[in-house]
């Protein structure tokens, strides 16, 4: 299982991928990738920053004058440093967002690759999508195996939080199932609608 600190320190990367930034800022655009899926705060994100810079995979290139921060006022009356990716971080990143393996389809370590899968090889993204879709039918498999052993001993509130866990995972497997299809016989990508570069060749290997 991928660690929590591993898929931040990929999610920073891809983030400054786009051009360097500011921690507020930075924070900010994280909170909108990984929203939905965990919580963000100063205290995680500036170790990690610093975890990068002593790996030499993100440097601090400027300092914004407070004036032209877009950080709330009262946080914004020092010069705030600006991160940007090395060379290397650059090349560590691209490595890191096209290697599939189960880290790259457990709970967070999916969110953080699916953020990112404009920056990923048709073949990889499928592969992370078959195996992403593999987990949740285990998933849902122990989760009806669950519920039928022990339905009669369950009060009603378990059995409806049972049931709603159950409800979905089938839902996720149905959403996977759709990507799949769409990346194996359209060559769509799935997060901007665009026809993949590689569509060809994931065709080819169907």
């Amino acid at each position: 299982m991928a660690r929590r600190h591993d898929v931040l320190e990929f999610a920073v990367l891809g983030t400054l991928s786009d051009g360097p930034l500011h921690g507020y800022e930075l924070r900010k655009r994280l909170a909108a990738v990984l929203g939905p899926f965990r919580a963000l705060s100063y205290g995680s994100l500036y170790p990690c920053l610093r975890r990068l810079q002593g790996k030499e995979l993100i440097e601090e290139v400027d300092v914004t004058p407070a004036t032209e921060s877009t950080a709330p006022p009262l946080s914004a009356r020092r010069a705030r440093v600006v991160y940007a990716l090395t060379a290397e971080g650059k090349e560590v990143f691209a490595d890191w967002a096209n290697q599939p393996g189960p880290e790259a389809w457990e709970d967070e370590g999916f969110a953080a690759h699916l953020a990112f899968f404009s920056r990923t090889e048709a073949r990889v993204r499928l592969r992370i999508l078959e195996g992403r879709k593999s987990r949740l039918e285990e998933r849902v498999d122990a989760l009806r195996e669950s519920l039928a052993r022990s339905r009669e001993r369950m009060d009603a509130y378990t059995l409806q939080l049972q049931q709603h866990g159950l409800d979905g995972a089938e839902r996720e497997v149905r959403w996977l199932s759709e990507l799949i299809d769409q990346e194996r016989t359209t060559g769509i990508d799935p997060t901007t609608g665009n026809p993949s570069t590689n569509s060809n060749e994931i065709r080819e290997q169907a």
